[in-house]
């Protein structure tokens, strides 16, 4: 699940552990004021003895901050982490108390876990209460429920996993949503085109279908059109980009568009194919793909073989070949 792996993760940053969290390298600095012996706010420390104990058994949090960020340092973390990784690395230094129990989940703005194998995305989320940003690439998540998500939601990726239905997601959809990434999954028009309106999705914005099984362009863009703030489509590797008129039937169908494939779309591109949307029929549902196969490496070549002489008692070998085209 989401919350197994954010736990696993935590872990592995070592927030409890030297140079972060409490210890005997920064007790007297969390503990000047309480009161050595109930625990409670007082006086605490004589503050010279204090001073003296931070000198001689503890280390400042300048030095503790630069035990983080010295590349060279064994507590150093891998220069590809994340800069949230980073952040909650030197807010267990400076203000430990903040990522301990339930404090963390305050601080989370965004959270991201990639590549982990995750297959469920569980109400351990909801502890998420700031939660904003939510990135789930490259998992394993077939579904996922609405009712688990953080309702602070602004953006949703969930590229590279194996969704293949969206009625889950849309039962109580995150109603500030302005980002849906669903690229590279299992998704299949038109059934899942119901599932891509205001209804559900009032504020989107940004919206990436790339790279799944969509076919009925005319039945999508139906869909689409109803939502008046998207401003960013990427549709590309669908079976309907292959058609002949489909970056201009978007286009002129929906003129709110600012990106579409991850290329602008401008006045002069507007202005081509002005009139385009109110002609359907020049959309075909078929489209033509041609395969030049040059060199094959590791293949024999019969004609090396020598021709075998009339009448002759020589076993005949016989070779066949599949060659398999998968779009």
């Amino acid at each position: 699940s989401v919350s197994a792996a954010f736990w696993d993760h935590l872990r592995c940053l070592g927030l409890q552990n030297f140079p972060c969290g409490l210890g005997s390298w920064n007790k007297s600095r969390f503990n000047a004021h309480r009161s050595p012996r109930r625990g409670q706010p007082g006086l605490g420390p004589n503050p010279a003895r204090q001073e003296e104990a931070v000198l001689l058994d503890e280390e400042s949090p300048e030095a503790l901050m630069e035990l983080l960020s010295d590349r060279h340092s064994p507590w150093a973390l891998p220069p590809d982490c994340s800069p949230q990784d980073q952040h909650l690395r030197e807010m267990a230094v400076l203000a430990p108390e903040l990522v301990r129990s339930s404090n963390i989940f305050q601080v989370f703005r965004s959270l991201r876990i990639t590549g982990k194998g995750v297959e469920e995305v569980d109400k351990g989320l909801l502890q998420f209460q700031q939660l904003e940003e939510l990135i789930l690439s490259a998992n394993q998540i077939s579904r996922i429920t609405s009712a688990n998500l953080p309702r602070t939601l602004k953006v949703l990726e969930l590229c590279c996993n194996a969704v293949g239905e969206l009625q889950d997601l849309c039962t109580q959809p995150p109603p500030e949503l302005q980002h849906l990434g669903l690229g590279y999954n299992k998704l299949h028009g038109p059934l899942q085109d119901k599932y891509l309106t205001v209804d559900f999705w009032p504020n989107l914005v940004s919206l990436d279908l790339s790279f799944n099984n969509f076919t009925d362009l005319l039945g999508l863009v139906s869909q689409l059109s109803s939502l008046q703030k998207l401003r960013i489509l990427v549709l590309q590797g669908n079976p309907l980009a292959l058609i002949p008129t489909y970056r201009g039937f978007l286009v002129d169908s929906l003129p709110r568009l600012s990106i579409l494939d991850d290329i602008h779309v401008g006045p002069d591109e507007r202005h081509q194919f002005h009139g385009l949307a109110r002609q359907p029929e020049l959309i075909r549902s078929e489209a033509r793909v041609v395969v030049s196969v040059g060199e094959i490496k590791g293949v024999p070549d019969p004609s090396t073989y020598q021709q075998l002489e009339v009448g002759s008692e020589a076993p005949v070998i016989t070779y066949s070949y599949c060659v398999t085209y998968q779009f």
